[in-house]
């Protein structure tokens, strides 16, 4: 455990941190929140958007071929590495933090999905009988790597030593579930940083960003950001657009998903010409500054950061009740809910009231603004200080009660 005059050493197991992910923005947020006031190293096999001269980062090799594959590798990996620095006083953690399904001892895991949960919700999706032949191979890979982290979150969800932060109080639900009561979860909403995403900086960019996109005058663009489509919930946001085919309606899609698999709906439902897949960006407010919404259907999002990035920047948004972000939403007031994430008709009339009512729409978003205004990055930067100064101290505590007991 730590000396007293020196910084609690602080071990973040993630498999790659940058400022182009949802979780991972938020690590790499926490990290400059927290590097002033631990001895933090990294163990990853990618970190971007991050001090280095402030940190240590142990570099994790990357397994090429499938994700469940390389996933494997870097469980392992991982874990080797850190046992054996657990035999160097000058490496060996005080606190070892992960942000989701990392490893088997973390002393803090902030949860940013239950994968039970999803699989529950998306069981029809998953089904060998619901898909073609050709889609087989992607299918069973998602089902090996689904079933191997539920596994995981079986076992480490479970121990009670193990402080799960939740990013929002929804997620102590799916945990009670799935595995039991948990003694040990504090809340800790994503923060914002408020000089990047404002109203003022989004209409300084808007003109630009839609000439770039194309997106003409009387044209009304949602915009979602996603890292797994049928999750944030494509499916079910394209047959909404379907139901609008005669408003001038488009959707930014911002992933790094492979579009092909939504082709053939998007194709079927004549939206070849209004939905657009785009790369990520490091200044993700230029597709917020081009949009005049956000819409996220999620199926399960624990707490969606650029719903609440849209509502900093004054956009209306729209979520669902499945997504942790409506825990900051009053209904009509400064978003739109969506009870049933599979409700095409409801989110229809959801996106038709923002398109016809514009006055509505920009109320909602001057109250959107308003309401992000009070989270922030320095408030999760105290918030998870108080977290780990309490774990430190049940650590010493119990090292020397262990201690107490040989003697």
């Amino acid at each position: 455990m730590s000396q007293p005059n020196r910084k609690i050493r602080l071990a973040i197991v993630s498999p790659f941190i940058d400022k182009r992910h949802g979780t991972e923005r938020r690590v790499a947020e926490w990290i400059g929140q927290l590097c002033d006031t631990y001895e933090i190293h990294i163990y990853s096999q990618d970190v971007q958007d991050v001090d280095l001269s402030r940190v240590t980062w142990h570099r994790i090799p990357k397994l090429p071929g499938p994700h469940l594959f390389n996933f494997v590798w870097w469980l392992a990996a991982n874990s080797t590495l850190r046992m054996w620095h657990a035999r160097r006083p000058e490496l060996r953690p005080d606190l070892v933090f992960s942000p989701g399904i990392n490893c088997f001892d973390a002393d803090a895991i902030s949860v940013h999905i239950v994968f039970a949960e999803y699989v529950a919700q998306a069981r029809n999706e998953l089904s060998f009988s619901r898909n073609s032949l050709s889609a087989w191979p992607r299918l069973l890979h998602r089902k090996l790597y689904y079933a191997l982290i539920m596994a995981i979150e079986r076992r480490v969800y479970h121990n009670p030593r193990t402080s799960l932060i939740l990013i929002a109080k929804r997620t102590a639900l799916a945990l009670e579930r799935f595995y039991g009561p948990h003694p040990n979860l504090p809340v800790v909403y994503g923060g914002l940083d408020h000089a990047t995403f404002n109203p003022q900086r989004r209409a300084l960019l808007r003109e630009a960003a839609r000439r770039t996109l194309a997106l003409t005058p009387d044209r009304f663009a949602l915009v979602i950001v996603s890292n797994d489509g049928r999750n944030k919930g494509l499916p079910v946001l394209f047959e909404a657009m379907a139901a609008l085919r005669n408003l001038p309606l488009n959707l930014l899609v911002v992933t790094r998903e492979d579009p092909a698999p939504y082709r053939a709906q998007i194709h079927r439902l004549n939206l070849d010409n209004q939905i657009h897949f785009l790369p990520p960006r490091s200044d993700i407010d230029f597709y917020y500054a081009a949009a005049d919404a956000y819409a996220g259907p999620s199926l399960e999002d624990t707490f969606a950061q650029p719903p609440a990035e849209s509502m900093a920047c004054g956009l209306p948004v729209i979520v669902s009740a499945a997504n942790g972000t409506s825990e900051i939403i009053t209904d009509g007031h400064d978003g739109l809910i969506l009870q049933d994430p599979t409700d095409g008709p409801s989110l229809a009339e959801m996106i038709q009231r923002l398109v016809i009512d514009r006055d509505f729409a920009n109320q909602l978003g001057r109250n959107a603004h308003q309401t992000a205004q009070q989270f922030t990055w320095e408030r999760n930067g105290r918030e998870l200080h108080e977290i780990f100064q309490n774990l430190a101290a049940q650590k010493s505590r119990n090292a020397a009660h262990a201690v107490t007991q040989e003697s």
